[in-house]
């Protein structure tokens, strides 16, 4: 077994803040891709690089299990003191990656045919958004290839080396904006190079700094590498992950249209609110990524200990994290709906909802933490189970409550789903400290 250190709270930071740091630049970004195309003076181009920034984040969101997969599995692998394993599990993850990518390339024209038939477009904005995805699509094996390193690195506990790519590979994407956009007149096509120049080097940049797994020749034993057991273990973890997945983004995806139901100005006001608890995803993913790590190497080094410890200081800090959001919602709540909207009906109607949103970081505190902790174990069943039963529960909720009071009850609704997760989650818990003292083999792995 690995020699890791104790679980402190400084250890737990210095895993955390750099994802919080990372994310943070995930919006701006965003924010800059709309506003140099806003400089050409039209609607067109606008639309066209914010559906095509959909569609494709919504196709490379479907792998989005192999950056949680090989955490967890990684991370077991050097608790346990593989190393062998470790380097493994990476060139498997790469090869799953460029391979998800190749096959993005492949199906593109029959992908994105479904994705503007889905959901259909003036003919303009169509034809300069098929530019975008036709350059863009060239970088999915990169894209995809991500997960799977940055998976790797969180993992090792290399936090920062995550937070060096995400600020290099955003950083160059927005000077390669201004320079594309503004200083050549590419338009459209323009932001689409940028990004495409950009996640290539992002990747390049995350290969060199797993470069470390290369240098002995375990990377290449291939009889490991392709082994049976450990692909299949792989593909279940994934599979599992993935099922989860669907299903969460199914809850939010059916909260928008049944939104939409209530009139443009509702929908309008959730679509806002929406981004109250973006922020507070992007603030929890950095302690729900330590707790991955922590938790998965405590299990491969059968340290029960280590796991409950991991498991209680990255919640308490997770906890402390949602506390001050929802205290920042609370009261400066208003300030944030005016910053993201001028309309003033929907900022009224939004300012009504307010109060779910100071609310939801408390109550789902419990089902963002618990998923990090499962994550790392990865106990994906227990996971992809719960999740099953959090979606019954939440078409219960929105059958009982929004006939009865409409939006409101479909805020309701989706805040139970949370706490239903938190508490299925919750009660599968001591399975993984047994899971612990017996030793990783000793319950199946799923």
């Amino acid at each position: 077994m690995a020699d890791l250190g104790p679980v402190t709270h400084r250890r737990i930071l210095r895993n955390a803040l750099p994802i919080v740091l990372a994310n943070a630049t995930v919006p701006i970004l965003g924010a800059v891709d709309t506003g140099v195309v806003g400089q050409l003076g039209e609607a067109a181009p606008i639309g066209a690089v914010g559906i095509g920034a959909i569609i494709l984040s919504a196709l490379y969101w479907v792998f989005g299990f192999l950056r949680m997969g090989t955490t967890g599995l990684t991370s077991q692998a050097h608790g346990a003191g593989k190393s062998g394993e470790v380097a493994a599990l990476l060139v498997r993850a790469l090869m799953i990656g460029i391979a998800g990518g190749v096959l993005v390339i492949l199906t593109q024209t029959l992908l994105f045919r479904a994705s503007f038939f889905v959901s259909p477009a003036s003919p303009e904005v169509e034809e300069l958004a098929r530019g975008y995805l036709t350059i863009r699509v060239w970088s999915a094996p990169a894209a995809i290839g991500l997960y799977g390193l940055t998976g790797w690195l969180i993992a090792l506990e290399r936090a920062r080396a995550v937070l060096v790519i995400q600020v290099w590979m955003n950083g160059l994407n927005i000077l390669l904006d201004l320079w594309f956009v503004l200083g050549l007149g590419w338009g459209v096509e323009g932001v689409a190079f940028a990004t495409f120049l950009a996640e290539w080097s992002g990747f390049a940049l995350a290969f060199w700094l797993c470069r470390d797994a290369f240098q002995s020749p375990a990377w290449r034993d291939w009889a490991r590498v392709f082994d049976r057991a450990r692909l299949i273990e792989m593909a279940a973890v994934n599979r599992d992950i993935l099922l989860r997945s669907l299903m969460l983004q199914a809850i939010f995806v059916s909260f928008l249209f049944l939104g939409a139901d209530f009139g443009d100005i509702t929908l309008a006001a959730n679509q806002v609110l929406l981004q109250f608890l973006h922020i507070t995803a992007y603030a929890l993913d950095g302690f729900a990524f330590a707790v991955e790590a922590l938790v998965g190497q405590a299990l491969g080094a059968r340290d029960r200990a280590g796991l409950r410890r991991a498991a209680l200081l990255s919640s308490g800090w997770g906890l402390f994290c949602v506390v001050v959001l929802s205290l920042a919602f609370a009261l400066a709540g208003g300030m944030i709906i005016d910053l993201m909207t001028t309309a003033p009906d929907v900022r009224a109607a939004a300012r009504d909802y307010l109060p779910y949103m100071v609310a939801a970081p408390l109550l789902g505190v419990a089902s963002w933490m618990l998923d990090g902790i499962f994550i790392g174990a990865t106990q994906s069943r227990d996971m992809r189970n719960m999740m099953v039963l959090s979606l019954i529960v939440y078409v219960v909720a929105v059958w009982a409550l929004v006939p009865l009071w409409g939006n409101h009850g479909l805020w309701l609704a989706l805040l139970i789903s949370f706490v239903a997760r938190g508490v299925t989650l919750g009660v599968r818990y001591p399975r993984l400290e047994a899971l612990a003292e017996r030793g990783a083999g000793a319950l199946p792995p799923r």
